[in-house]
């Protein structure tokens, strides 16, 4: 069989996820494989880099799948994006190796969440973007804080699966805060992220922001190991996939 490896961009707005769900077909996953199947009259599997949580966006997905017969790559892409629907695209398809799998394979991720700051509405954004309208964020603060998420920890307290059985150990290699006049992006590198493990760590950084958390208290939700200390689940509009990179 063909290894095929793709990078898909969507925007997450109204679908469940990434991820194919039993009662629902209304997933990325779903319509990736419905469009390849029908293409090739067989069940095609599609396994992507990331479950990106539901109403997230992605503007460098990768993902791969296999095809009992080798395809031209630039037909496949071509045949997705005349199928697909129109807030998911694909931005192109190649020859992947024998052993290649978009998930295990990768070395890092990059997400980036926006904070709107401004006070007017941020209408051809509003999709991708989190209002925020609590007043001013202390954006030193919250820099501060980012230097104690930085590294390899246990992140459990910024884990959104109260079952998760696995290791909820990863590694951040950066954590970003850019400011604008109307909004606040921070960009998140790691190798790996929990169920709404970014937005989480988002919400956390916000009530610093805010003066409600202390910025050197970042330590203490490592030991705690409890989703219960972490601060609230930031909206899930802000966030976006940018990319996926391997080594």
């Amino acid at each position: 069989m063909q290894n095929y490896r793709m990078t898909v961009q969507y925007d997450g707005t109204r679908y469940n996820g990434w991820q194919k769900q039993g009662d629902t077909d209304h997933t990325i996953q779903s319509k990736l494989e419905s469009v390849l199947s029908r293409m090739c009259g067989y069940p095609v599997d599609v396994h992507g880099a990331g479950r990106t949580d539901a109403g997230v966006h992605a503007k460098g997905q990768v993902a791969q799948f296999r095809l009992k017969d080798e395809m031209d790559p630039d037909e496949i892409r071509d045949y997705l994006n005349a199928y697909l629907p129109d807030d998911i695209g694909v931005l192109s398809v190649d020859y992947a190796a024998p052993r290649f799998h978009s998930r295990y394979n990768a070395s890092n991720k990059y997400y980036l969440y926006r904070i709107g700051k401004n006070k007017a509405r941020h209408v051809f954004d509003r999709k991708y973007i989190y209002e925020y309208r609590g007043g001013k964020l202390d954006t030193d603060a919250m820099k501060l804080a980012t230097l104690q998420l930085i590294g390899t920890h246990d992140f459990r307290s910024f884990c959104g699966n109260p079952k998760m059985n696995k290791s909820t150990v990863r590694t951040i290699y950066t954590i970003r805060i850019d400011e604008t006049e109307d909004e606040i992006d921070i960009g998140f590198v790691g190798d790996g992220f929990l169920q709404y493990m970014v937005r989480i760590l988002v919400g956390t950084l916000i009530e610093v922001g805010e003066g409600k958390r202390d910025a050197q208290s970042m330590n203490a939700l490592f030991e705690a190991r409890s989703r219960r200390m972490a601060g609230p689940t930031a909206p899930a509009q802000g966030l976006t996939l940018m990319e996926v990179r391997y080594s």
